[in-house]
């Protein structure tokens, strides 16, 4: 099952979904990218987490770090 590349609603809830869905590797590395693309209404430490992320996605630091970098923006997102 694939998702549309567009960008989706910054809604944490949503974002929770697919970052999770990533996880399972049910979601691309670019279909992640493209759902992050805009993070306007999420809060200071949401878009902080989310910014780390993005930046880890273009890193060549491999998928650990990836990884680890999604589940800090899980934690920001669930607590707000």
């Amino acid at each position: 099952m694939t998702c549309s590349s567009a960008p989706m609603s910054t809604n944490p809830d949503q974002l929770v979904n697919l970052l999770s869905r990533w996880l399972a590797r049910h979601v691309s590395d670019d279909e992640l990218r493209a759902a992050l693309a805009d993070v306007d209404e999420l809060s200071g430490e949401q878009r902080e987490a989310v910014d780390d992320l993005r930046a880890q996605l273009d890193s060549p630091d491999g998928r650990g770090e990836v990884e680890r970098a999604v589940r800090e923006a899980l934690e920001a997102l669930a607590l707000g």
